[in-house]
């Protein structure tokens, strides 16, 4: 038999936020092989060509690297909260990203937005179930 332990669900929960990023970061950097994206960037064509709209994209990363460590460091209530808050809004963002794809060359952005919604959407059930403390006695 192999040996297995029980995770902490703040493990858990920083180690499914860090997969999180790692979608998000190889969604954008495929996405740079889409044919006259490059192009587009560097002419100021892309969706993020105001400084308003990088400074708010920005924050949809930075949040999640944050939960990275917050689901760590934080209380169980604090951290419980913020996992269930930001994880039914990342699902409900990628959900709603994936919706909106037309592009075929975009049919792998539309993968990444799946996984990464159905990652945090078990963020948000982990977070959910979240052990009581004389539920971790027994």
């Amino acid at each position: 038999m192999l040996e297995d332990f029980k995770i902490n669900v703040k493990i858990k929960l920083a180690v499914l936020w860090t997969s999180v990023m790692f979608c998000y970061i190889y969604e954008d950097y495929f996405e740079l092989y889409v044919p006259k994206r490059v192009e587009r960037i560097i002419s100021g064509e892309s969706l993020l060509n105001t400084p308003q709209k990088l400074f708010a994209a920005s924050w949809v990363l930075i949040i999640p690297a944050l939960m990275i460590f917050l689901s760590v460091l934080l209380k169980p209530k604090l951290s419980r909260l913020f996992n269930i808050i930001f994880g039914t809004l990342y699902t409900t963002l990628m959900l709603w990203i994936a919706s909106n794809y037309s592009d075929k060359w975009l049919t792998f952005a539309v993968l990444f937005a799946i996984v990464e919604s159905i990652i945090t959407a078990i963020i948000v059930w982990y977070a959910w179930k979240w052990p009581r403390q004389n539920q971790l006695r027994q």
